[in-house]
């Protein structure tokens, strides 16, 4: 790729980190370097509406022992991970694609014998896990993915997308009894079992640019006409040749996002020849291969009236939408109410960890009149982001609001539609999947993502089984183009009706098309599906439906062969297994599992069944001694507010409460042994246990196939294993239980020093809300909340507030009740009930 990279030596994490001078806030250095990962670099190869990408990370051990590194990292939900290789002291090892329960016993096996192996995992459409062991003192171990994926096309705008960073994650539900089954900062629940697998810890603020990033980028335009390419969060600059190329000393931060502006487009039927003939088994003829279907829908008639609509409107107020995002979001909100007609009826619902309906208005859907539109635009603008990012229960009362709607009126015909607006950083989308997607029925679905590092996996999974369209806002700039193009797509559709039918000798497979739901066209919006074919290359394919006029409306498209389009042949099988994986998080099931594990492998794509191995054949290191584990420290997303980040869950660490104990620890800062000597920098402290509002049963994860029993070895500091097998917050726990030892301690003391101390302590307990509000359960909050009441009620006297402080500090110090969760062994995240 020609990509010119710095590397600057690495070194080993000693016990004491401190503040790099002039180095910014929350800033670390030590005697010997900071992260194994150095180097990321980005090749992206942009054809048309497809792109094709080589990610190359290096990873460099400059500890005295083996080095095993662990990355938690994103790529673009829809791109289809085709191959890993690793080269490590000149050897070069291609890996091979296997179950994933397989894969990691290698991986272990190859470990434990000394071989340097490594392993990629997907944990979610958008969130892998790399790990790569057995890197000697002084190596550099390189790893590159290939990956091919599609460019979406709205309004002649096509879009490559690619994020860099995993932001944090609200992570509802009851912590589970046990260790954690991965690495990362958040216990698992019973609403998101793998939560410590997607929850990497995180750099402090002012952290010095520790990974030096390159991307380059190639466009051909294929035949299209290219006016325009606008890069959106990054500095670019043309080099030779036409290559893109970023400013060198990007951060990990936020999206990488290229937007190409297309003139003319026009409906494409590729079918692509499989190079093995019997590279499917349903593929009974001779030949057969991939299709890949494209149709431009029509243009609205100009004196076509849309249909009412029945609209649900969910505003996102968690703590994660602070700052910009939260004046985005208000504003995104506010246009969409204000494109309502008279005859259109509409609720507005905003969430946190609560659910909130404008004062002014009743319950259930209510007319868009002038005086309703304004009450709700007057209420939203009043709107701050506080709170957990509960999803579950606004979208099951905005599907019940419309089904009680549409039982209201008969004979009508209204759209129903729910649009969503929020960044979508939750951790249980397999849980908000399965339990609304039937409630969803009938029900379309816009999302809205705003955010420089979004949840766009999840917005788009959640739009795709509403039949609707997500749009994601990565600036203020931004949001007023993106906010025209939801108010065309939340009219009515130019087409509905929707049915897809071979014609002239095109041998279409069923029950291979992806997406599997096709049921209208929207404005701007192309039809682009994919499947199999089985036979010879040829024929066409119709699509017919009715337009908005109640018309009848046809479209057939001849087929092109196209044998080096072999791009489209992967993200087709992509696209194919998140279909049977979102049907999966529903459904569940043996037969579904062996369906995804299958066309996992027989198309060489990664999904969760399955997992990318390269393991060295030589013998690096002592088997004897385990490698020393360092997990990957993340950026913070950019655009996220100073206070979110300092409430984003912290542990304190032993010695380090505060006062006479020093200073509150940073997750970041215990990770790299602010508090004493650590097995790993990587080790970092669990977040909170967030708050559950009271919902169904998490979906059953059956991925006893996917993953095997050792998947719970991890070296885990005894301190992290104790608290993990706690219920309550160890972090709350143990700070009340050390502040109360302070205060019994100091009850001796002068009158005026005792005050100081309930004055200090009311401070230390402000940080502590901070960090814990959004995500705690809602009775630590409330009981953090009256305890720093009670300390700064100065019309109390001294020894009733005293007094009063140590009960409240006792109750948020007790262990959890035995029997109650929280105690006994854990079982493997992919068995929990």
């Amino acid at each position: 790729m020609g990509i010119i990279t710095r590397i600057e030596p690495l070194a080993e994490v000693t016990a004491v980190a401190t503040p790099e001078e002039n180095a910014g806030f929350g800033a670390l250095s030590t005697e010997r370097g900071n992260l194994p990962l150095h180097r990321l670099e980005l090749r992206a190869d942009i054809t048309g509406l497809s792109s094709a990408v080589r990610m190359t990370q290096g990873y460099r051990n400059t500890f005295d022992a083996p080095l095993e590194a662990t990355y938690i990292f994103p790529l673009p939900d829809r791109a289809a991970v085709t191959a890993l290789k690793m080269t490590v002291a000149g050897r070069v090892v291609q890996a091979e694609l296997q179950e994933r329960g397989a894969a990691r016993e290698a991986y272990d096996t190859a470990i434990a014998e000394g071989r340097r192996a490594s392993i990629a995992e997907e944990e979610r459409p958008d969130v892998f896990t790399l790990r790569v062991g057995n890197i000697l003192p002084g190596e550099e171990a390189v790893i590159e993915l290939t990956l091919a994926g599609p460019l979406p096309l709205a309004d002649g705008q096509a879009e490559f997308r690619f994020p860099l960073v995993v932001a944090p994650r609200y992570i509802p539900g009851t912590p589970l009894p046990g260790p954690s089954t991965g690495s990362g900062t958040a216990p698992d629940t019973d609403a998101v079992p793998d939560a410590s697998r997607i929850t990497p810890p995180t750099l402090l603020p002012g952290f010095p640019n520790p990974v030096d990033l390159s991307i380059e980028a190639r466009i051909d335009p294929a035949g299209l006409e290219l006016a325009r390419v606008a890069s959106s969060l990054h500095a670019v600059v043309e080099g030779e040749e036409g290559v893109l190329r970023i400013q060198p000393g990007e951060r990990l931060d936020r999206d990488f996002i290229l937007r190409l502006d297309y003139t003319a487009a026009a409906d494409s039927l590729v079918l692509v020849p499989d190079v093995d003939a019997d590279v499917d088994a349903d593929a009974q003829a001779e030949g057969g291969g991939t299709y890949q279907l494209i149709v431009m829908p029509p243009e609205p008639a100009a004196a076509a009236r849309p249909r009412p609509k029945d609209l649900v409107l969910l505003l996102d107020r968690s703590g994660s939408m602070t700052g910009w995002k939260m004046v985005a979001a208000r504003r995104a909100a506010a246009r969409i109410v204000d494109t309502l007609t008279d005859g259109d009826r509409f609720s507005v619902l905003l969430f946190d960890h609560t659910i909130e309906r404008p004062a002014l208005l009743p319950d259930g859907l209510v007319p868009a009149t002038n005086r309703n539109r304004f009450r709700a635009v007057e209420h939203l603008a009043k709107a701050e982001a506080e709170g957990g990012t509960e999803l579950l229960e606004p979208l099951r009362e905005a599907a019940a609001a419309l089904a009680k709607a549409a039982a209201v009126v008969e004979g009508e015909r209204r759209d129903r539609v729910i649009v969503l607006v929020t960044d979508g950083q939750v951790g249980n989308e397999d849980q908000i999947l399965a339990q609304v997607s039937g409630e969803l029925s009938g029900v379309r679905v816009h999302s809205v993502g705003i955010d420089q590092a979004v949840n766009a996996g999840f917005l788009g999974r959640l739009a795709a089984i509403g039949g609707g369209r997500c749009e994601l806002v990565e600036s203020e700039d931004r949001l007023d183009e993106a906010m025209d193009r939801i108010h065309r797509r939340i009219g009515s559709p130019t087409v509905t009706d929707l049915r897809i039918e071979e014609a002239e000798g095109l041998s279409a497979i069923p029950g291979t098309a992806t997406p599997s739901r096709v049921s209208a066209l929207f404005p701007g919006v192309p039809l682009v599906r994919s499947g199999r074919y089985q036979g010879a290359a040829g024929g066409a394919l119709t699509v017919s439906g009715l337009t908005a006029e109640g018309e009848p409306w046809t479209r057939t498209v001849p087929a092109v062969v196209a044998p080096g389009r072999h791009e489209v042949a992967a993200i087709w099988a992509r696209a194919r297994v998140r279909d049977l994986e979102d049907r999966y998080a529903v459904e569940g099931g043996e037969a579904l599992e062996r369906e995804i594990v299958r066309t996992s492998l027989r198309h060489g794509v990664l999904c969760r069944f399955t997992a990318y191995v390269a393991i060295d054949t030589e013998i690096a290191a002592d088997g004897s001694a385990k490698p020393h584990k360092v997990t990957q420290l993340v950026e913070q997303p950019a655009g996220w507010e100073e206070e979110r980040r300092r409430g984003i869950p912290q542990r304190p660490m032993p010695g380090a409460l505060g006062g006479p104990g020093g200073p509150v620890l940073t997750r970041s800062a215990a990770a790299f042994g602010g508090a004493g000597p650590l097995p790993a920098p990587s080790v970092s402290a669990p977040s909170m246990p967030a708050p559950s509002m009271p919902a169904a049963p998490a979906p059953k994860m059956d991925y006893a196939s996917a993953l095997s029993a050792e998947d719970l070895d991890f070296d885990v500091p005894d301190f992290l294993k104790e608290a993990d097998a706690d219920t309550d917050s160890p972090t709350v726990r143990e700070q009340a239980a050390a502040e109360a030892r302070l205060l019994r301690e100091g009850a001796e003391e002068p009158h005026l020093r005792r005050v100081d101390l309930l004055d200090d302590l009311a401070s230390r307990l402000d940080a502590l809300l901070i960090h814990v509000r959004h995500t705690a359960p809602r009775a630590v909050v409330t009981g953090l909340e009256e305890l720093i009441a009670v300390l700064r009620d100065e019309k109390r006297a001294l020894e009733d507030r005293w007094g009063s402080a140590l009960t409240l500090l006792d109750e948020l110090a007790a262990e959890p009740p035995a029997g109650q969760p929280g105690a006994g062994e854990r079982k493997p995240f992919w068995k929990r009930g």
